[in-house]
């Protein structure tokens, strides 16, 4: 491609892998990041001998390459676990996942959800293709699963209806049992670990934030306190704050496709028409250290009910060790908002401390020895009926002008940490 000017803007995973992977081919980059530090979400702090990620971020390979990619970057510093996670459902904990463990339900709803699971499953070879989320659920589990936990959590974790959802973002993200494992799962527990994250790693010491940092640890040019506050794409420049301007042949942004209007000058109205139909989620997380651990050795925990504010929590201190200090426990809670559905944050931190306390895992005897919040803009994309079209025609007009979107929020995607490490990879070989 010649001798062309690369600018990277985000040091998030996918921006810090297209830049290792422009280095392995022995092109050079410069990397503008607007925080004090590399790693976009995937940071971590420290506070009162605790450590905490910004949110959950646990690692699942379903690539050889990533896995020994990642294993490379952090040597002995990579634990495997197997997970243990469950459902918080009718006042009761319940394996997950939930259409595989009806034994510890109610004794009538685990009659409706196997019941309806196995009419489901009469009628799938009649069933067309899924005119949106809502249908799938039905589709492929029956009303008393979809009533009973696929729609009340998605709802709660999109913010908005499933009917209003497409099934872009699947992607085995959910799993899907026989009639036969179903039917085994209302006798006993499943033994069998369905699904993409039956295993995960995560440092043995530190964060999540370790990823990240060996990443940069091996890349050069990356400037962080560089907010980008204008790209001109006639002139092939950004101007980067207060701190003049950078010419560009190419860009490869990580930046969120919402915050582009607001960078690119002189967009259409049909362009603008498009970025205003994007929407997503925000999630507001509260770190905990706490001094008793009442996590029974759980690694994350799905909660569908309605009166628990939180859609999951999540024990720091069970992927590793040293997340806390001896004898006492972190977590995370997790709660979903967005523009149609607003959180009163004066008071969502004492909801969660309530909540967190009725469902008996931050009891009110509990001492709290580290409070951290992290308020997330942008969560998750919402996959609606506009996703695609507004999508595609943003990326198109983006990548004819040298801007190449990229990663989770740059290329507007629900994806896993994996998949952002490929992306950024994928964004080196369209490049090149």
């Amino acid at each position: 491609m010649g001798k062309k000017r690369i600018l990277i803007l985000g040091a998030g995973l996918a921006g810090l892998s297209a830049a290792w992977h422009l280095q392995k081919k022995g092109i050079e980059c410069v990397i503008f990041e607007k925080e004090k530090e590399v790693g976009g979400l995937c940071r971590s702090k420290s506070i009162n001998g605790f450590t905490f990620d910004y949110s959950g971020h646990l690692l699942h390979f379903k690539h050889k390459y990533t896995f020994n990619f990642v294993r490379n970057l952090l040597g002995d510093n990579l634990a495997q676990h197997k997970r243990n996670s469950w459902v918080y459902s009718h006042n009761r904990y319940i394996p997950y996942p939930f259409q595989a463990n009806f034994h510890r339900l109610p004794s009538s709803v685990a009659k409706e959800c196997l019941s309806g699971f196995i009419q489901a499953s009469r009628n799938s070879s009649h069933n067309g293709k899924n005119a949106n989320f809502l249908s799938w659920i039905n589709r492929t589990f029956g009303k008393g699963i979809a009533k009973h936990f696929m729609i009340p959590y998605n709802s709660k974790f999109w913010t908005v209806s499933p009917r209003e959802l497409t099934c872009g973002w699947l992607d085995g993200f959910i799993p899907t049992p026989s009639i036969s494992e179903i039917s085994k799962g209302t006798i006993q527990k499943s033994k069998k670990q369905f699904g993409y994250n039956a295993q995960f790693w995560y440092p043995r010491r530190g964060g999540i934030n370790q990823l990240p940092l060996a990443l940069a640890s091996e890349l050069k040019h990356i400037y962080t306190q560089c907010p980008v506050t204008e790209i001109d794409t006639s002139k092939k420049e950004i101007r980067i704050g207060s701190k003049g301007k950078e010419k560009f042949n190419y860009i490869i942004s990580t930046i969120p496709l919402p915050e582009m209007p607001y960078l690119i000058k002189g967009l259409s109205r049909g362009t603008l028409s498009l970025f205003k139909k994007l929407k997503w989620n925000s999630i507001f997380n509260l770190n905990l250290g706490v001094e008793k651990d009442n996590s029974s050795g759980r690694h994350w925990i799905y909660f569908p009910q309605k009166d628990i504010c939180f859609f999951r929590t999540g024990f720091f201190h069970n992927f590793s060790p040293y997340s806390a200090s001896s004898n006492k426990f972190s977590l995370y809670a997790e709660t979903a908002y967005s523009k149609d559905t607003i959180i009163n944050k004066n008071n969502i931190v004492q909801n969660i401390l309530n909540d967190l306390n009725k469902v008996c895992i931050v009891k009110q005897d509990n001492g709290i020895y580290a409070r951290d919040t992290n308020d997330i803009e942008y969560g998750y994309p919402i996959y609606d009926a506009n996703y695609n079209k507004a999508r595609n025609g943003i990326l198109e007009y983006l990548t004819n002008r040298n801007i190449m979107p990229c990663g989770r929020y740059g290329g507007w995607q629900y994806m896993s940490m994996e998949k952002a490490l490929l992306d950024g990879k994928e964004a080196v070989g369209r490049l090149c």
